[in-house]
């Protein structure tokens, strides 16, 4: 909105509360992958820089309205929804249950209050705890889907209207379902975490959809999805970034909340459940974060690695 050229993002991201970063960028939609930081790195320990004086300080006001306008412009649905809005205090909280009321759903707020001290649980919409609040209160309240957001509100996390936690990449296999028929031929980019489905559902093979499978991690996918114009690209972690009509290409919570809410709204007679159900039966586990650290940890992806390339030199089968 603004035609800045680059960005510093104060945000936390998956970090736990405590812990805070700059995601950054200079050609939008990207953030920078481990070549820019490299890059950024050697020019700060170099000095290999001019201070060309002072800078300036512009405050934008009412931006939030700006924010929540392009959010929602011709978003309306005519389905009647009920939507548990979970923000998990985090910043979701000053935008989710508004936006969603623009678009026409009525909302049920949870734990929308902003509050930095995370008083019920880490905001983070792959915890099962997190999950597990949005059931009961979907559950409680009979509501027809519940979206939750995470701390910086750029992921989305999805309970269905009979309490069923569905961990993103299936949401990104209804979703690409969704898209795909109305957009035939749609390219997709996955992490390599998520299901296979995307490359043998039968309903993405019948609407032409192509999934190119790529390294997780939001700069990694939101940058394949902008190399290879993708209508859409889905993380496990619940990122997903989507391309002009339905986004502007970087990972944002409510964009997704919208798409699903518009997905809903496109299959009147399919319950969220419903939709879910639709889906071949595969099974995966939530993430699994174990602590590793940081001077150990490539020395353990490369022996895990070697493991898998001596059982398939092997023959051995796995799972």
């Amino acid at each position: 909105a603004l035609e800045t050229q680059s960005v510093a993002m104060v945000t936390a991201s998956h970090n736990e509360n405590g812990w805070t970063g700059v995601k950054m960028g200079a050609a939008r939609p990207l953030t920078f992958g481990p070549e820019e930081m490299s890059a950024l790195k050697a020019i700060v320990q170099a000095g290999d820089f001019d201070l060309v004086g002072g800078g300036s300080y512009d405050f934008i006001r009412d931006f939030r309205a700006t924010y929540l306008d392009d959010l929602t412009r011709d978003k309306r649905i005519a389905r009647k929804l009920k939507v548990v809005a979970a923000c998990g205090n985090g910043t979701a909280g000053a935008f989710a249950p508004e936006a969603l009321q623009r678009i026409g759903c009525e909302v049920i707020p949870l734990d929308t209050e902003l509050d930095h001290t995370f008083p019920r649980y880490n905001p983070n919409p792959e915890d099962m705890q997190m999950l597990h609040a949005i059931r009961d209160k979907v559950l409680e309240t009979g509501a027809d889907v519940g979206l939750g957001f995470d701390g910086d509100g750029d992921r989305c996390g999805v309970v269905d209207n009979e309490g069923n936690e569905i961990f993103a990449d299936k949401v990104g296999v209804m979703l690409a379902r969704d898209i795909s028929g109305q957009h035939p031929g749609s390219t997709f980019v996955v992490d390599v975490k998520s299901t296979g489905l995307f490359n043998t559902d039968s309903v993405l093979k019948a609407n032409g959809a192509v999934t190119d499978y790529w390294k997780t991690g939001h700069s990694y996918i939101k940058r394949r999805v902008a190399e290879l114009g993708a209508v859409a690209g889905f993380e496990k972690s619940g990122h997903f970034f989507f391309n002009p009509p339905i986004g502007r290409g970087y990972d944002d919570g409510l964009v997704t909340a919208i798409a699903i809410c518009q997905m809903l709204d496109r299959n009147p007679d399919s319950s969220m459940a419903d939709l879910y159900r639709a889906l071949p039966l595969t099974f995966g586990t939530p993430t699994m974060s174990p602590h590793c650290a940081d001077d150990v940890k490539y020395g353990v992806v490369e022996r895990v690695v070697s493991d898998f390339q001596a059982m398939m030199r092997d023959g051995a089968a796995f799972a």
